[in-house]
């Protein structure tokens, strides 16, 4: 009842409210005050108070790690780690801070968020915005980490300097030298498919992508690391990417990234035109269809021989539960909780253990 209460003030008051200015200043104020309430032991027990739903039916564990529930915070909603603290409060069973990179990059010319409300999507333009490594491990490098679930999910520094895949290899790999510094990180997520940075060769490529794995993996992580793949591909690609990583040991995977494909089935012909001239890739609902598509493909292929997080286009306990049908062990998500307000995660999270 409680949480159903904050979703209908949500809903109605805070939604219509905050959609009246642009996401950009949005996402810059909610991480604003998120990163005071992390900080905060009175607000964050109060966050906690209001959305937080646990139950040991919920509970999962991979690789002699302890998640609380299934459902995680996705990558590039907290670029920086400024809501690490609090995200645990809002009922998150894990969350994945970045995408970092070695290098500071401001963003790509913005909107770097733009809504696209009929079809429950936003089409991102942020290309890797990020402080930079240096600046992340100083806001982590505390012990308050010690017993959060959490990863970081690191890209190449997408700066004009970084022009050529071994360029990107070396900044890929000094990024993770100074990541395994750091005690507190539980696990990391290696990002291959940023479909809107400026490198125009990437690592979907199977060469570069093996190139850069067995690079990243002589630095002897000693930690579970995720690949996170595209949303759209050629199926003989994917299965060679998939292969490689396979190959070399690597046996977790994420499916999938924002999609590219503007004229998807999903897009609503107005919000088509609202995107006309801006530049961007798309989260939500558009990249449902093909995150699915590809957990039951190699769920099927590999059984239960890799761990699979589902992401893309969670909006409610139907559609986690279509993910962890399809055949993944954990879920991730973020356009759910901009359409749908912070308690949709303790709602899913009771919902899956009614379930």
């Amino acid at each position: 009842m409680k949480a159903q209460i904050i979703r209908l003030l949500y809903i109605k008051l805070a939604k219509p409210v905050l959609f009246l200015f642009s996401p950009d200043l949005v996402h810059d104020y909610m991480t604003f005050f998120g990163n005071i309430a992390g900080n905060s032991s009175f607000l964050r027990f109060f966050t906690k108070l209001l959305f937080y739903y646990e139950n040991p039916k919920l509970e999962k564990n991979f690789f002699g790690l302890k998640f609380k529930n299934p459902i995680g915070l996705s990558a590039g909603f907290d670029a920086d780690g400024k809501l690490a603290k609090i995200m645990p409060s809002v009922g998150f069973g894990f969350a994945t801070i970045g995408t970092v990179t070695n290098r500071a990059y401001g963003g790509n010319v913005k909107p770097l968020y733009t809504r696209l409300i009929k079809s429950k999507s936003i089409l991102v333009n942020k290309g890797f915005k990020s402080e930079g490594v240096e600046s992340l491990l100083k806001r982590i490098n505390d012990p308050f980490f010690k017993d959060i679930m959490f990863g970081v999910s690191v890209g190449s520094s997408n700066v004009p300097v970084i022009d050529t895949v071994e360029k990107a290899i070396q900044d890929y790999v000094e990024c993770f030298k100074k990541l395994k510094t750091n005690s507190y990180i539980k696990y990391y997520e290696l990002n291959i498919s940023c479909p809107n940075t400026c490198l125009t060769e990437n690592f979907l490529n199977p060469n570069n992508f093996e190139r850069l794995l067995k690079e990243v993996l002589a630095l002897e992580l000693n930690k579970p690391l995720f690949i996170k793949m595209p949303n759209e591909g050629d199926e003989v690609v994917m299965d060679k990417l998939v292969e490689i990583a396979f190959s070399h040991g690597i046996k977790n995977f994420i499916f999938s990234n924002l999609a590219k494909d503007r004229k998807s089935k999903y897009i609503h012909p107005d919000d088509l035109k609202k995107m006309k001239g801006l530049a961007g890739n798309l989260s939500g609902l558009p990249t449902f269809e093909n995150s699915n598509y590809w957990i039951k493909r190699y769920r099927r292929m590999y059984r239960r021989d890799i761990v699979i997080i589902g992401c893309g286009g969670v909006f409610n306990v139907k559609d986690a539960k279509s993910k962890l049908e399809a055949g993944a062990d954990l879920i991730q998500m973020i356009t759910g909780l901009i359409f749908e307000g912070p308690e949709i995660v303790g709602l899913i999270n009771k919902g899956l253990a009614q379930k």
